[in-house]
């Protein structure tokens, strides 16, 4: 049987040493190493790849939701917290599985056997869901998003928003351009744009939003329509009612 890959995240050395004893006796376990804080963590799980983390909350340097928005794959994850009551309402609708500081032995056995089951079964698409409205739910309340998980061959990237170049619609899907790179999201252009910062991104026509940041020229057409021109040399069409924003925005 294949092991599974574990990584301890914890800044308190007796809370590590901890997790590993209870992990001993389980055969079909490897740990593959232990951090002591939140930005070794980012970069050992990025390194090393486990298949399971155990993440401490509350850590120097990077608390574990800025970790999460670190990596570049996300494995699965179970939270090891001393939260409130109102962050653990937030735990339990999207997490995974979240172990309560002081937990006993049978608590911590439950939480292992739930991340064994995503791991060996087919909701690993679910816990990519779970972890990424978990990072929306504790950043509290916003109007815009500013961050986006992403699937892509069979791993999550995490977008920052303002690292958007443009943004373009097919069909049901939009196409998110971030340099050289594009990803696909399931969504329609109109209920993207309501959740984009309208100071930072402008509907620029029909099928297109662009990041304003991006943009170094503006070439006006016949009849009002434009073209704008990107950092990246990219040319996008604008229409007349459009176009009249841009101008506005790029004279300010």
């Amino acid at each position: 049987m294949k092991k599974i890959r574990v990584i301890i995240v914890d800044d308190e050395a007796l809370g590590r040493k901890r997790i590993r004893k209870l992990l001993e006796p389980h055969a079909w376990i490897e740990v593959a190493g232990e951090c002591r804080d939140g930005r070794e963590a980012a970069e050992v799980i990025n390194q090393l790849k486990p298949d399971l983390v155990f993440l401490d909350v509350q850590m120097p340097e990077m608390n574990g939701f800025e970790v999460l928005a670190r990596l570049e794959r996300c494995p699965v994850v179970i939270f090891v917290t001393a939260h409130d009551q109102f962050a653990l309402k937030a735990f339990e609708a999207h997490a995974i599985d979240y172990l309560l500081k002081p937990f006993d032995d049978d608590r911590f056995e439950e939480a292992l056997a739930r991340g064994r089951t995503f791991l060996e079964g087919s909701e690993a698409g679910a816990m990519h869901e779970r972890l990424a409205g978990l990072l929306n739910a504790v950043s509290g309340p916003q109007k815009y998003i500013s961050r986006l998980a992403v699937k892509t061959s069979g791993r999550v990237v995490f977008l920052k928003v303002d690292e958007i170049d443009w943004i373009e619609s097919v069909g049901n899907y939009v196409n998110v351009h971030v340099r050289k790179e594009t990803y696909l999201l399931r969504g329609r252009m109109q209920e993207f744009e309501k959740q984009l910062d309208p100071e930072k991104f402008l509907r620029i026509h029909r099928s297109t939003i662009v990041n304003l940041d991006r943009v170094t020229e503006f070439q006006p057409l016949f009849k009002g329509d434009g073209v704008i021109v990107l950092k990246d040399g990219q040319r996008l069409s604008a229409s007349r009612s459009c176009s009249q924003k841009l101008q506005a925005f790029l004279l300010r």
